[in-house]
């Protein structure tokens, strides 16, 4: 219906365009020995722009008007028609028209026809400001996500949302104008155009925005009293496109650990296409994710060892749907056990082993440090033994930001079992490395998991201290950036992300309670805990930062810890397991703080 119409339209054009182009080409004088010639051009020039539009051209498909697409479409058959005429007026014997007269009338026709359809979608965009909704929205972002979503809101008349103003904190873009909407000002303006114009909500269409720029802008728009609704980054979106359906509100997620990463496919491809891979904890946060996304770079075979039944199997049912236990590749282990490790090993014989097996809650550990021992050094341990017995190939042992000053026992048995690893590395062939990186959100016992139980119960929320502050970083995330560091390590090196900047912790606080809603929830401060700090370091003074071939990926040395010196230990007492761990930690530090200064 409305393509013909169009098509009528486009035609009327045409015939006018001819006549125009005649009219100019005689100085805007009528000469009648050319009205039967001109005639008969704007008739072929209809039925030429008919037939090329409904065949190949703007008429076969249903445009958006005034989109790229059909702007395109319209350029290729106007220009096609006017090609034509020109051929026609320049072979005709005796002249039909003057010859310029086809190559005028096109750019004419062509001028009138994009016109109408951009005159067209301005009136249906003010429209559409005009027209009653649920919300008025500010859209923040004049880049193309931006323009798209403006473009879906004004043709949906039933999306709900009518853009009233536009706003960018780019200064070059301060007269841009889009879909009928100028940009009106930057961020510091929120509240002001907010109130100008009635708006309700804030749209954020900044779908690769850093957590800090998310976080800002949603303290601004809750300041005006406004809602805000998100685009999800654009892996999220299916084709790339935003439209007013992909909005979302924003969650903690967006606000802490949201940042764009570029993965080496090829690089993490070579590691993990055909081969065998075991993975341990592969029931806990990391490790199950870290199953999941191996599977997209087609292993040959993927190994899930852990202890925790219930943790396998919820791990095989987010990988292939059912948690059935039946096949040999879910591994029912514990890490403390040598031989049922050896015999496992043997068994799979696994060519790249991912260690993310360990005892993570501090308090807990600063309680139990034998607990720590056991599992996170002794443990980890076992694991380098069996793995080194059948000859890994690689060997990637997950870490913590806690190893690299350590002040806990959490902090100390993880920089052991970087130490050694690094041991590993120097005495048995393959490649042995550590990744490290700091507090991952919505893994178990997280502290997002633990704010948002206490306001569900009503709080208050309990927080150790007004200034202690923590990296993020977003489980998917982390295990991107552990399987590029995996990738890419060197042998020995303790490979460190890069998690942005530390956020505060009542930040944190805060900004759950406020997206519950409530305004009842009371904030309290408990005290640090025994072994924490106000913030953390993912390097120590003493190790010498480098660069990798991944821009969020920097490495450190670790000096070696022999096999036998964990041997001839032997502890009687907690105190013993945690007064070991602390001293070869710090023993640890000072030699790499003597060789760097020799």
């Amino acid at each position: 219906m409305f393509r013909t119409l169009w098509a009528i339209i486009d035609a009327v054009i045409w015939v006018g365009a001819t006549y125009v182009a005649m009219w100019m080409r005689l100085d805007f004088a009528i000469d009648p020995s050319f009205a039967r010639g001109t005639t008969l051009f704007a008739a072929v020039a209809v039925i030429g722009q008919l037939v090329i539009g409904f065949v190949v051209g703007p008429y076969a498909v249903g445009h958006i008007r005034g989109s790229f697409e059909e702007v395109v479409d319209l350029g290729i058959t106007v220009g096609l028609v006017g090609l034509g005429l020109f051929a026609w007026a320049l072979l005709a014997d005796p002249v039909i028209v003057p010859r310029g007269v086809p190559i005028t009338g096109a750019a004419i026709a062509i001028l009138a026809m994009f016109a109408a359809r951009f005159v067209l979608r301005t009136i249906r965009a003010h429209l559409a400001v005009g027209r009653e909704a649920q919300r008025r929205v500010i859209v923040f972002g004049a880049g193309e996500a931006g323009r798209r979503l403006l473009r879906s809101m004004a043709y949906d008349q039933s999306c709900g949302y009518v853009p009233v103003a536009l706003l960018d904190d780019d200064r070059a873009k301060s007269r841009l104008r889009m879909e009928g909407l100028k940009v009106r000002g930057g961020r510091s303006d929120i509240a002001a155009v907010a109130g100008k114009y009635e708006a309700d909500t804030l749209v954020l269409a900044l779908p690769n925005a850093e957590a800090g720029l998310l976080r800002d802008l949603a303290e601004r728009a809750a300041a005006a009293g406004l809602d805000v609704l998100s685009l999800p980054p654009l892996r999220e979106i299916i084709g790339g496109r935003p439209t007013p359906n992909d909005l979302r509100n924003l969650d903690v997620t967006d606000l802490l650990g949201r940042r764009p990463i570029q993965l080496d496919p090829t690089v993490i491809a070579e590691q993990i296409s055909g081969r065998t891979i075991l993975v341990t904890g592969a029931g806990g946060s990391i490790g199950s994710e870290l199953c999941r996304q191996i599977t997209r770079f087609g292993p040959g075979k993927l190994y899930l060892l852990d202890r925790d039944e219930s943790g396998l199997q919820a791990t095989q049912i987010g990988m292939i749907g059912n948690g059935l236990l039946d096949t040999d590749e879910v591994v029912l282990c514990d890490i403390r056990d040598p031989e049922a490790l050896k015999t496992v090993f043997e068994a799979t014989r696994p060519d790249v082993v991912f260690h993310a097996a360990a005892l993570k809650h501090l308090p807990l550990l600063e309680a139990y440090p034998l607990e720590a021992w056991k599992s996170n050094v002794l443990g980890t341990l076992n694991v380098l033994t069996a793995a080194a017995a059948v000859g890994v190939g690689t060997f990637v042992n997950v870490s913590t930001d806690k190893a690299a000053n350590p002040t806990c026992v959490l902090g100390y048995s993880k920089r052991v079992a970087e130490r050694l690893t690094a041991d590993f590395s120097h005495r048995e062939k393959g490649r042995y490395v550590s990744v490290r990186f700091g507090n991952v959100l919505g893994s178990r016992g997280s502290v997002v998991h633990a704010f948002t139980a206490q306001i569900e119960q009503g709080g208050p929320v309990t927080v150790t201290h007004p200034d202690v502050e923590r990296y993020f970083m977003l489980i998917p995330e982390a295990c991107q950036l552990v399987l590029e560091a995996g990738a890419i390590g060197n042998d020995g090196e303790v490979m460190v992300l890069e998690m942005g900047e530390q956020v505060r912790i009542v930040d944190v606080a805060n900004t759950l309670i406020r997206m519950s809603g409530r305004t009842d929830i009371d904030i309290i401060f408990s005290g640090l805990r025994p072994g924490e700090k106000l913030g953390e370091d993912l390097f120590s003074e003493h190790e010498g930062r480098r660069k990798t071939a991944h821009p969020l990926v920097d490495s450190v040395d670790v000096p070696r810890l022999g096999v036998n010196e964990v041997w001839t230990i032997r502890f009687d007492a907690h105190g013993c397991a945690a007064q070991w761990m602390r001293e070869t930690a710090m023993v640890g530090q000072r030699a790499v703080a003597e060789t760097q200064s020799a």
